[in-house]
Parts: structure tokens; sequence; C-alpha cells
């Protein structure tokens, strides 16, 4: 008997996606080797870092995270198909990652994205790495899309948010699927008022953070009964890719679905990392006997 392939489809869910890393921490503490990863948006990048053996230089990054260092992210571009070009974003991902060929890496490695001419599913499976993840996670609205091939790709969380189908399709006979959407519809706050209404590190002297903090308090208006633009655009994608997540794995479960706990973890909350790597961790733990039970029946 040999054991199965086991493969792990990590969902979208932006900020929320550090979970991730505390799953594939758990699994590799137990001894749990995968051949198959695949990733839509967050998961994508994560599933990346893994795939190229760097995911050490990916959570440490996440870890360090603050304020300042989140919108020193943000190129302002607003006429670019998106509020961010995304440009620093790519960089920082091939610092950490680097520019790999998909189909060289060490384990069967596939991203989702979205075109969007036709609203289709695109796999990516080959080519440049840093250029499959950005695509992406070009979240509509917030970073501009990115053109592969003559096609202008979009976040992947749009069409396949936990991307269970494409594990399958690279050979994986037992998948993990990495769910970050649970609970999330209905949460209004996409930022908190620290990062729009004081400098980046929050020191309370009421300091705004250049442009792009200039331009989130505008879009998110602390205090006003009113809906800003963050809670109406993240709003409305939250309720979406709940309701495609039930969707897809209803029609195409997974063998172990993984679900952390992440309601209280806004979207563009990214430095709240050590948050939800253990709770992804927690949530895997918990997983690891029946886990373990089906690949001792395969």
């Amino acid at each position: 008997m040999t054991a199965p392939r086991i493969g792990i489809a990590l969902g979208s869910g932006a900020a929320r996606g550090w979970a991730h890393i505390g799953v594939l921490r758990a699994l590799a503490a137990a001894g749990i080797e995968l051949a198959v990863v695949c990733g839509s948006s967050i998961g994508a990048v994560v599933g990346a870092a893994c795939a190229a053996g760097r995911l050490a230089e990916i959570e440490a990054f996440a870890r360090g995270l603050t304020w300042r260092s989140v919108l020193g992210q943000l190129d302002l571009r607003p006429a670019g198909g998106g509020l961010f070009a995304g440009e620093r974003v790519s960089r920082t991902l091939i610092d950490l990652i680097g520019h790999q060929a998909m189909q060289t890496l060490g384990m069967r490695y596939g991203a989702v994205a979205t075109e969007l001419g036709t609203g289709r599913e695109i796999w990516l499976r080959e080519g440049d790495l840093a250029v499959a993840i950005r695509a992406s996670m070009a979240l509509p609205g917030v970073l501009a899309p990115v053109e592969v091939e003559g096609q202008w790709l979009v976040d992947g969380g749009l069409v396949n948010p936990v991307p269970v189908s494409l594990c399958r399709a690279l050979g994986a006979e037992l998948v993990l699927g990495v769910n970050l959407n649970g609970g999330i519809a209905g949460r209004r706050r996409a930022l908190p008022a620290p990062l729009i209404g004081r400098d980046a590190d929050g020191d309370g002297n009421g300091r705004r953070s250049g442009r792009a903090g200039k331009l989130l308090a505008s879009l998110l208006p602390v205090g006003s009964p009113a809906p800003g633009y963050f809670d109406v655009m993240v709003g409305a994608v939250n309720i979406m890719q709940d309701q495609i997540t039930r969707t897809r794995l209803a029609g195409d479960p997974p063998d172990i679905l993984v679900q952390p706990r992440l309601g209280h973890i806004g979207v563009l909350e990214f430095n709240r990392a050590d948050e939800a790597i253990n709770a992804g961790e927690a949530a895997m733990r918990a997983l690891l006997p029946a886990l373990q039970g089906l690949i001792g029946e395969a």
C-alpha cells in the first residue's frame, strides 16, 4: 500500500489568509507531506510560498507587518482599474518568493483567477509564479487587473474561492480544503479606525498616513451611520464569496474541510497575522485525527 497523494486547496479571504500559514505548519509538524497545493487569491500567495519552499519567509514577513508597512504596500493609482496599482505588492512577493516557473516547483501548484471579460475561471499552472499570484489576488476595485496572454485577470475568489477542483485536476487523491469565508457575510467594517484616523503606527497624535491614509479616511468614514466605499464593496464581496463557497463545496466537497475562526479579522487587517496563523493552526490540529484516519484507510 502507498500513501495517497495529498493536496490542499487554500481559499480566498484577504488578510484572513495568513491562517493558511498555520494550517501548513500544523501539517508539517504532524509529518504530513503535500504533493499538490492550489490557491485562490491570498491562498495562491501562501500556496506559492509553500510550493517554492519559502513558507518561513512569508511567515516572517506577515508577522512583522504593522499599519505603516501595510500602507507602504499601497501604491495609489485610482485611474488604473483599481485604487492601487499593485506594483509594490508584486515587488514584495518577488523578493519573498522569487521568479520561478510553476512547472519546476517541488510540488504541483496551481492558482485560480477570473477572466474579466467573460467571467471564466482560469487555471494558472505554468509560467511565472509571481505573475500567477498577482493575477489571482487582484481584488476588483482595490488592485488593478493583470494582463496575461491577452486576458485581463482578476481575483480567483470571484469564481472558485476554495479550488478543490483544481487540486484534483493536478492529481491529488485526498484533498483538504481551507475555507476562510465562513461567518463573514454581514460584517460591515473593512478597516478599523486606527488605520485611517491616525498615523500608521497608531501613536495617537492624529496624523494621517500619507496619500493612502487620506484616501482610506474618505472612503471609510469613522462614525458615519451610512456605509462607506469599503463597507459596500467588501460587504458585497463577502456575501458573494460566502454563497459561491457554499455552492462549490456542496458540488465538489474536499475530503477534509478546515474552517478557522476568523470572522473578527477585517479584510485588510494584514497586521493581525499572529491571530490568523494561530487560528489556522488550531483548526488544522483539531482535524489531524480525522485526516490520519483517511490516510490509513487509503
